[in-house]
């Protein structure tokens, strides 16, 4: 039996499907000539890289979602990394040359946290945008409310942001959007893959971020929750790189679809319940 060509397909141009007709193209690619442009279909039937069949059509990992991936997975270890680093504080003697090492870079350790955590927000794969633009509306949120704390606040004290906010719990407050941004991160990873370790990190983070807030938690209590979520957070960021490429892309022919101008996902929604009628024919 001869075997199936299957097409992947690539927005390179706004699109009309509308009296749209078929084009052939030379290597076995196809499209659909517009009005507006063109939607070209690439063959992936004879390729080595495996197909996907997503529920808009069969899509394959290409080398640009690779990137987009090791990155997004690169920033959750920076994160996770700069975090596990920066707490270690709590732990350290007062006295050790390493806790003062640590306590010098508490702000570039912060920094680079906040950095690793906005560029995974950036490349995260969401299916609803509006859920995926609340996380990194959240994220500038506390990005700006570090900020300001750090220089309207922490500075003039003669402390690092850090031991700020410690100090003076109402400070969470512009501090929290970060976080916030950060408990929506690992609670779709719990949910998407049924992670315990982000599922629990779910719960750890704001708990400690509300009960140092309220005054209502007492130290040996904040202490034990911190060290549960650096241990977690280790975990969570490690355990990335043992997933496939493609867990991290999603349903790619998701994305493709949301893509597309209305009329074109009308059509194409047409097109796809007149294939499933001749197929169940």
């Amino acid at each position: 039996m001869a075997s199936r060509v299957l097409p992947t397909c690539l927005i390179t141009a706004p699109t009309k499907f509308i009296n749209s007709s078929p084009v052939k193209f030379s290597n076995n690619r196809a499209g659909f000539r517009s009005k507006n442009g063109w939607m070209k279909c690439k063959a992936v039937g004879d390729s080595s890289q495996p197909v996907y069949n997503g529920v808009y059509g069969p899509w394959t990992v290409e080398s640009s979602d690779v990137r987009e991936v090791i990155l997004y997975r690169s920033g959750l270890v920076t994160a996770a990394s700069s975090f596990v680093l920066a707490a270690s504080y709590a732990f350290l003697p007062s006295d050790s040359l390493l806790s003062e090492l640590v306590k010098q870079n508490l702000d570039l350790l912060y920094t680079l946290g906040a950095g690793g955590l906005g560029l995974s927000l950036f490349l995260i794969h969401i299916y609803v945008t509006e859920i995926k633009r609340s996380l990194q509306a959240f994220w500038a949120l506390g990005v700006i409310g570090s900020l300001a704390t750090y220089a309207t606040l922490a500075q003039p004290a003669g402390e690092n942001m850090i031991q700020y906010v410690v100090n003076n719990p109402t400070a969470t407050w512009f501090v929290g959007p970060l976080f916030a941004a950060l408990t929506g991160l690992v609670f779709k990873e719990g949910l998407c893959y049924g992670k315990l370790e982000a599922g629990i990190l779910t719960f750890i983070i704001p708990t400690l971020l509300l009960g140092h807030l309220t005054g209502l938690m007492d130290d040996g209590v904040k202490l034990t929750l911190l060290a549960s979520w650096m241990a977690l957070f280790v975990i969570f960021a490690g355990r990335k790189f043992t997933q496939p490429i493609k867990d991290d892309i999603g349903d790619k022919s998701v994305f493709m679809f949301n893509s597309l101008p209305d009329d074109d996902k009308k059509v194409l929604i047409e097109k796809l319940e007149q294939q499933k009628l001749s197929q169940d024919i």
